[in-house]
């Protein structure tokens, strides 16, 4: 395993995204990523799988203190009672007295973000998280949340893959010692079709998926979370630490840069300019 380190924090560079592993099949699915090695679990209030995520870890029976655990508030839960509010919730459906990472999932609109974020840090100090963060943050925001609101922000979680360079960030997150974690790592699987992803996998005995992982955990301050309900592909995203890519097959695959974004809501801020 690879480990990113920021602010004192360390986490596995390769977790499991659990969105949509819900049910029994989701508590299969999450337990068998455990068994085989992941221990960076991301889940979220939003997913509605806290207590599946919760049962796995419990019956995977891996210690606690051996697990990085991140669980993320929705945007229309950020005034600082309901921020309270959710992480007591988050809690009580993981069965836990903390997870390693809170974050906003969704920057919001509505409440002032220094509210929002003393109440992050309140929930931080007082031991319920280890440590706090953002999701979807442009560098606009982060200079808000940072320079403006003083927040000690550990990771922001954006979507990056091969096919949409998050250049401003990643230098934006590096400068403030912040891991990025990169959610859709495989562009909901564009990059199969990607023929200069697909030959370099052929040359390490891997798949386009696994290459386009190993890209991503091999860059400095980026960590990523693959999610998959299939079990073998669970197992397969995360055997990629027996090989290593080059730095011209490195620069060949961030050369693929389309800024093709699988994921922009209403409610998204406006991106950053490539």
């Amino acid at each position: 395993m690879i480990y990113k380190t920021a602010k004192g924090i360390t986490m596995p560079a390769l977790g499991l995204g659990t969105f949509e592993l819900t049910g029994p099949e989701g508590v299969a699915a999450i337990r068998s990523a455990i068994e085989h090695g992941y221990r960076h679990i991301d889940t979220a209030v939003r997913y509605g799988n806290e207590a599946e995520v919760g049962q796995a870890i419990r019956e995977a029976g891996v210690p606690r203190e051996d697990l990085f655990v991140t669980t993320k508030v929705w945007f229309d839960s950020l005034a600082p009672d309901q921020v309270r509010q959710s992480m007591a919730n988050s809690l009580d459906r993981l069965q836990m007295d903390y997870v390693d990472l809170f974050l906003v999932h969704w920057p919001g609109r509505e409440v002032p973000m220094c509210d929002t974020l003393a109440a992050f840090t309140e929930a931080r100090d007082t031991g319920r998280t280890r440590s706090i963060g953002v999701s979807n943050f442009t560098v606009p925001l982060l200079a808000e949340a940072i320079d403006t609101c003083g927040a000690e922000l550990v990771n922001n979680q954006i979507e990056y893959h091969p096919l949409l360079a998050q250049k401003k960030l990643l230098a934006s997150a590096r400068a403030r010692d912040m891991i990025v974690t990169a959610y859709q790592p495989i562009a909901r699987g564009a990059v199969f079709k990607e023929p200069e992803i697909v030959k370099i996998g052929e040359t390490h005995g891997k798949s386009a998926a696994q290459v386009a992982l190993r890209w991503l955990v091999q860059q400095d301050n980026v960590a990523a979370i693959p999610r998959s309900s299939r079990i073998e592909n669970i197992k397969a995203n995360f055997d990629i630490f027996d090989f290593e890519l080059s730095e011209a097959e490195m620069a060949t695959i961030s050369g693929l840069d389309r800024q093709e974004r699988k994921s922009d809501f209403e409610w998204a801020p406006e991106w950053d300019a490539a």
